[in-house]
């Protein structure tokens, strides 16, 4: 296996703070990657972020086709050069947050779709909601994340955060593998994880319910420290007894805090605010 600082030396390339780049180096995470992403012969991965194409090739190796979309235009030459026998593998310049992947994926009859990916965390939470909602759903995404947002992600009622809710209203997301921060170059400050998300047959909050859902959950954890009537009452206009009022028709403590809530209880709590003229 190639050790992807041997070709980033090969073609004179330093890895782009701005661009969030630490480029995964540890052959056996790699390995443990693949495995964790399940892929096989019937399925079309995007891969997010190729790097220099060590991981591309481990994935072409199982896959009936791989897109790789690499923003940096440095590493489109490496790819091309070091991806060139692997007939089964596309490569796009591009921006993954600019593109419909409908029109990317080969998509054939009988064929799954699958994403793998290494997201820096400035771009974590919109690749997710991109990916998520776009006409084209993977059935998986296998991500490469911070540990600490991983760990967010994954999070059940009494710890929720905005981002877990997120995720886990279009999938349900687990943890596959602890990645040490010296698994990559250059070596970030904090250690990273790979998720595995398994997307919902039909995300948990349709369509029509899902703007006003969203801003209610905003306006929640707007302000998470408080209790959450005092926090909708600061957020959305609604006064306190209001905001008061809804909590109890959807049966939750008046004292309640947004990280207590799952889905279905956001959900019941943007009806009720909806039906008072609130969001």
């Amino acid at each position: 296996m190639l050790d992807p600082r041997a070709v980033l030396r090969r073609y004179g390339i330093r890895p782009s703070k701005g661009l969030g780049q630490n480029f995964l180096v540890q052959g056996s995470i790699m390995e443990r990657t693949v495995e964790a992403s399940d892929i096989s012969s019937d399925d079309v991965v995007l891969e997010v972020g190729p790097g220099v194409g060590v991981l591309t090739r481990l994935l072409a190796e199982r896959a009936r086709h791989v897109v790789a979309v690499e923003l940096d235009d440095r590493l489109i030459p490496v790819l091309e050069s070091e991806l060139g026998s692997c007939e089964n593998v596309t490569i796009v310049h591009n921006d993954i947050l600019a593109i419909n992947p409908a029109e990317i994926v080969p998509m054939d009859e009988g064929l799954h779709y699958k994403v793998v990916a290494n997201l820096p965390y400035y771009i974590t939470s919109a690749v997710l909601r991109h990916l998520l909602e776009a006409e084209l759903v993977p059935e998986q995404l296998t991500v490469m994340v911070q540990r600490e947002v991983a760990q967010r992600i994954v999070a059940v009622p009494g710890n929720m955060s905005l981002l877990a809710l997120s995720v886990q209203v279009y999938g349900k997301p687990r943890l596959a593998l602890h990645v040490p921060a010296a698994s990559f170059y250059p070596a970030p400050k904090v250690d990273s994880a790979v998720l595995v998300i398994t997307s919902h047959p039909q995300p948990l909050v349709s369509v029509d319910e899902r703007e006003r859902f969203f801003k209610v959950a905003r306006a929640g954890f707007g302000q998470k420290r408080k209790q959450l009537h005092n926090a909708l009452a600061s957020n959305l206009p609604c006064d306190d007894q209001i905001a008061r009022q809804a909590l109890q028709a959807a049966g939750l403590p008046a004292a309640i805090r947004a990280q207590k809530l799952d889905i279905a209880e956001w959900l019941a709590l943007a009806t009720e605010l909806h039906t008072l003229g609130c969001c």
